[in-house]
């Protein structure tokens, strides 16, 4: 971020709680959920503009109501090489499917660093987005998630997928494509 661009921010309910948006010239570059982890609260030198990041919030409304599978946003990924290609892969992974850090891993051309991957995905800085909550242990359990296992849950109930306890009952495979209406 150039020291000319001040970070703004624009809160917006969701059916998962507050959503913080945040980023610079017109760039989304945090999603900050309402709780655990992945809570982002604005910092004193973050402008809020209660009109920023619109096409984000459109995207956004349209997933929340089942209307959206993919997301067209202009985002800014501060991180690693490394974590930047685990969090666009992310977008890969279709909407109602899931993947497993194996999988993730092998997909980003690290097939023995499911670690690496699985902290990568936990420091996406984009979720919902770039669907983090889509990635799940290999066993079908839905692991961690930034905003917390409730909301994971929620999205992947969103996406269509039946879930129970703490893992995932039904999937589609991430190799099947799915069908949009």
């Amino acid at each position: 971020m150039s020291g000319s661009e001040e970070m703004v921010y624009r809160v917006v309910e969701s059916p998962i709680g507050e959503l913080v948006l945040a980023g610079v010239g017109g760039r989304l570059r945090f999603i900050g959920l309402p709780s655990g982890k992945g809570h982002v609260t604005p910092r004193a030198d973050w402008r809020h503009d209660p009109a920023a990041f619109g096409e984000g919030v459109r995207q956004l409304a349209e997933y929340f109501a089942g209307e959206r599978h993919e997301f067209d946003l202009d985002l800014e990924l501060d991180g690693t090489e490394f974590q930047r290609k685990v969090w666009l892969a992310l977008a890969e992974i279709p909407f109602g499917a899931t993947e497993s850090y194996g999988e993730l891993a092998a997909r980003v051309g690290r097939p023995s660093a499911s670690r690496a991957v699985g902290a990568a995905n936990g420091s996406n800085p984009i979720p919902i987005v770039l669907p983090c909550h889509r990635v799940i242990g290999s066993s079908g359990s839905l692991t961690g998630y930034g905003g917390g296992l409730d909301a994971k849950r929620a999205l992947l109930e969103l996406e269509g997928l039946a879930v129970s306890g703490s893992g995932i009952v039904s999937a589609q495979s991430s190799d099947q494509s799915t069908l949009a209406l």
